[in-house]
């Protein structure tokens, strides 16, 4: 399998995890200066734990894009949004932040990772393409050793 290896082809996890550790390491990806003061939604009482929680988001949101193209700031809201707890009254469906998608997809189309979809959303670049597959056949790399 060491040949066409592409995003699909390696767990969710694993790749989210080593292309955050790649957009840290670089340095490239532009991090806003609150992202230690805010939560990622209305369904959530505190702010995330990971201090590198935006790079993981980033990640994420790249692959997700990956996998389908067109996604859009709404989409990402649904995906990432969880239950709110409402005490002893029925839990219901909350969207995460859209500010925070639209600034991760901002940052992730500085960097040329994702560009504009000209139906609707955002799709992969070329350029980030052969990035996320890059990244892709470094994990199954170090899997086969």
């Amino acid at each position: 399998m060491g040949h066409g290896v592409t995003v699909k082809d390696v767990p969710a996890q694993e790749f989210v995890k080593t292309y955050a550790a790649y957009l840290k390491r670089t340095g490239r990806l532009e991090v806003p200066k609150w992202v230690d003061l805010v939560k990622t939604g209305p369904h959530k009482e505190l702010a995330p734990y990971d201090p590198d929680w935006w790079y993981v988001r980033a990640a994420s949101v790249a692959r997700h894009i990956y996998l389908r193209k067109g996604t859009g700031v709404g989409g990402l809201k649904k995906k990432y949004g969880g239950t709110k707890n409402k005490g002893f009254r029925p839990h219901h469906h909350n969207d995460a932040s859209g500010s925070i998608a639209r600034k991760v997809m901002q940052a992730l189309e500085k960097i040329k990772v994702v560009e504009m979809d000209p139906v609707s959303g955002r799709q992969i670049s070329a350029d980030g393409q052969k990035d996320l597959d890059r990244i892709a056949q470094q994990i199954v790399e170090a899997r086969e050793d």
